[in-house]
């Protein structure tokens, strides 16, 4: 149970967490400027800024005075009158899970799939270099940014190494010359069957998931989710074809055996922590009742 300053203290510091992150985008917007690696949270992931500002305690919590917590009237919360605090505020776990009961399934069943595999850390990123691949013949994206490498360079780079990619919602984003070049052929119907825990996109969609599963989720994990994958697009991008020197970004030049390696153990680590995420993530599921998809 949290007292009405216990929750509007939390809901005030989580909002300026989050502030800290979205002040540029939100300052940028207006103007029509872009920001090749900041802004993809925001326009990727379909979650905007407010609603990553709001705060949700998460399941089991909950909020003392219904009169002063702007959550009594969103949706999937309920107002407590068992008797242990008339009035106050929780999550609505049988109406969340019976409403929600598909995309529930799909994300444990997606999550615990993930977590079981070993992590494959031999693409060193490369799929942002297939989505350019050919690009004079197929048109590149973030035409703004130029390739540190040149047009040819990027190609060279392509046809010297493997590419591996196992992520659906990576390869559907290579050009057409890169897609028969990757050795593994990512659908979205294999989806549960591809998914590895050593892929960045992988792990910077357990942000996807936490705010998909909003308000079950709390901010608190959702929050550690964002700041993930924040770190993770630093590193997707600082190892892409792009010359991103000019927005403070040193490459990683994954071209190079050194680059290579030094991608691979950034790709340990955020490994490591997206486990830790996924599974508290998974905790959290388990906690919902069983519930049979709403009719």
């Amino acid at each position: 149970m949290l007292s009405p300053e216990e929750h509007q203290h939390r809901a005030a510091s989580h909002h300026q967490a989050v502030s800290r992150y979205t002040e540029g985008f939100l300052t940028r917007r207006p103007a029509g400027k872009q920001h090749p690696v900041e802004d993809f949270l925001f326009t990727y992931y379909s979650f905007k800024p407010g609603q990553l500002a709001r705060w949700h305690p998460g399941t089991g919590a909950v909020l003392k005075s219904a009169g002063n917590s702007p959550q009594s009237g969103w949706r999937f919360y309920t107002t407590v009158d068992d008797g242990t605090c008339a009035g106050g505020v929780t999550v609505d776990a049988e109406r969340f899970s019976s409403e929600r009961a598909s995309i529930i399934s799909f994300a444990r069943s997606l999550l615990n799939a993930t977590a079981a595999r070993p992590a494959q850390l031999g693409c060193f990123g490369l799929h942002e270099w297939a989505m350019v691949y050919r690009s004079r013949q197929h048109g590149q994206r973030h035409d703004h940014v130029p390739l540190r490498l040149g047009a040819e360079g990027t190609d060279e780079v392509v046809e010297s190494l493997k590419l591996t990619c196992s992520h659906f919602d990576a390869f559907r984003f290579y050009t057409p010359s890169a897609k028969p070049r990757n050795t593994l052929e990512p659908r979205r119907e294999n989806q549960l069957q591809m998914e590895q825990p050593g892929c960045l996109h992988a792990n910077m969609d357990l942000y996807k998931w936490a705010y998909k599963l909003i308000p079950a989720v709390s901010s608190d994990l959702l929050l550690d989710c964002f700041e993930l994958a924040w770190r993770i697009r630093e590193l997707d991008m600082r190892a892409s074809p792009y010359d991103l020197r000019d927005w403070g970004y040193e490459p990683v030049a994954i071209e190079e055996p050194a680059g290579r390696a030094e991608y691979v153990r950034a790709q340990q680590e955020f490994s490591r922590e997206s486990q830790r995420l996924r599974n508290r993530l998974v905790e959290v599921l388990d906690q919902l009742p069983v519930s049979a998809p709403a009719a």
